[in-house]
């Protein structure tokens, strides 16, 4: 029996992508292992699964001989790797009583390694997907990754945990990503699917070397009567050379188009030019964050400019810097939203943004594709849920943030007069002033009550801040001196050593 040759050029990418299905810290050992396999007709792949998703490669060129299974331990394959070149290749063999053996050349002579193995039938073997190819063209497969990229890593939340292709719309199918504080969409496909199909988040499928890897082929397999109707079938993407099996998420998709706001509750839009989205991301990135929890960022809309807000912390002002290249149409408006989303909303070249008031979801768009987000406080409020913790679009389009107020536009705006009561009012003062005919309602009294307590709080939070910098400082002092301490003991020792 001939043995299978892997050669090293091919074999080192080959085990980066099969390293991201791999769990190294599984109590089943088999899965630990790869799979590599020689058909009839000479062609060599590798395969690797975590239970939950297969991923297989093949080599590019076949190579004649028999053909075998083999599994091979990835680490000690890994380790067999190191110091070999790329023009080099090693050759596996099966051996007795579970044993494969490895060669690979050092000068004029082969090295031989005899590795521990498991039979060939305990690696669990890949679902069968029959399905007809269906061909991602390049403007689903785009959409498909960017809805990875908003969807949730919630574990308590799995049915978000992944792209949804919504074909139940027969006009219009969508591919849609959300964690609940931002969803994506992107319609103008048309799928010949029966059913909606959820592709699960996986780093395997955002792996560049993958999506560079030719173009994808979507298969879905028939559901497994015997076992359980409801379950989801599995699927499987397809580049030229790599293949990528999945089973999906069971559950409901949140009725994500019920949190879509309506084009005609638009007050205020602003376009931006595709040449200045570069200029404006790294602005985003050198903008102070005062907000450790949600990096709140500002967007104001004064007359036909649009400025972004940042601070470095809650005392100081706020730093406004003029977004560049854009249109402002409609009324005046400022909002908080978080930074890391704005910049992967014009990363994916959403480029129009609609707003509708300062409380409300902003919608970023651009032909076909949308992301709306929920904006954020200016200030973090207390006890503020980690943000990665994700709830559904309808639970996050359902709760309204708590009201806050926005830093205000302009000085003068800062000395505008209180807006005259409503209704009747007594006789004035000596000084001019009004007087209540009756005193305030205990509700109102509580709520002033609450105002003055969130006012204690914001001090407080702002004294703790102060505090944590200067425990900060005074460690950083600490270490310098306990270097200089160090750096004096390890001169004396070298004088000691010193003889005259």
């Amino acid at each position: 029996m001939s043995p299978i040759a892997l050669p090293i050029a091919e074999l080192k990418p080959a085990l980066t992508g099969l390293a991201k299905v791999i769990n190294r810290h599984s109590a089943l050992p088999v899965l630990n292992h790869l799979k590599i396999e020689r058909t009839s007709d000479g062609w060599v792949a590798l395969t690797a699964t975590d239970l939950d998703h297969f991923v297989t490669v093949r080599l590019e060129q076949p190579a004649p001989g028999d053909s075998f299974a083999i599994l091979v331990p990835y680490e000690e394959l890994l380790k067999t790797l190191k110091g070999r070149g790329k023009g080099e290749e090693i050759l596996i063999e099966p051996g007795e009583n579970n044993m494969a053996t490895v060669r690979y050349a050092i000068g004029d002579q082969f090295a031989e390694t005899r590795i521990a193995t498991l039979p060939v039938e305990e690696f669990p073997p890949h679902p069968a997907i029959k399905g007809e190819p269906i061909p991602v063209e390049n403007s689903l497969r785009t959409s498909i990754r960017e809805a990875l990229q908003c969807s949730s890593t919630d574990e308590t939340r799995l049915i978000i945990n992944g792209a949804y292709v919504d074909v139940s719309k027969p006009e219009a199918h969508y591919v849609v990503g959300t964690d609940g504080r931002h969803l994506y969409s992107s319609n103008s496909f048309a799928l010949p699917l029966s059913d909606s199909l959820l592709i699960p988040n996986h780093r395997f499928l955002g792996w560049k070397e993958f999506n560079a890897d030719g173009e994808w082929q979507l298969r879905v397999g028939a559901k497994d009567k015997e076992k359980d109707n409801d379950a989801p079938p599995p699927f499987q993407l397809t580049s030229r050379r790599w293949r990528f099996i999945s089973r999906q998420f069971e559950g409901n998709y949140p009725n994500w188009r019920q949190v879509l706001p309506s084009g005609s509750s638009t007050q205020t839009t602003i376009e931006l030019a595709p040449e200045a989205v570069e200029s404006l991301l790294q602005t985003i990135g050198q903008m102070p964050d005062h907000d450790a929890i949600n990096h709140a960022i500002g967007l104001e809309v004064i007359g036909y400019t649009a400025r972004l807000l940042g601070r470095s912390s809650q005392d100081d002002v706020w730093t406004r810097v003029a977004v560049p290249g854009v249109k402002v149409t409609g009324k005046e408006v400022t909002i908080f939203l978080n930074r890391e989303i704005l910049s992967k909303a014009l990363r994916f070249g959403l480029t129009r943004i609609d707003l509708i008031d300062s409380m409300s979801p902003l919608r970023f768009s651009h032909d076909g594709r949308q992301m709306i987000v929920m904006p954020t406080r200016p200030t973090p409020a207390p006890n503020a849920p980690n943000p990665t913790s994700s709830a559904s679009p309808v639970a996050a389009a359902d709760s309204e943030p708590q009201p806050s107020t926005p830093p205000p536009k302009a000085e003068s705006q800062e000395r505008k007069s209180m807006p005259d009561q409503n209704g009747t009012t007594t006789s004035g003062t000596s000084n001019g002033t009004t007087t209540a005919t009756a005193e305030k309602p205990a509700l109102e009294t509580a709520l002033a009550q609450i105002e003055t307590i969130r006012g204690e709080f914001r001090s407080t939070i702002a004294g703790l801040n102060k505090l944590a910098d200067a425990l900060k400082q005074a460690q950083r002092e600490q270490k310098a001196s306990d270097k200089e301490i160090q750096s004096v003991r390890q001169t004396l020792r070298s004088l000691k050593s010193v003889r005259i």
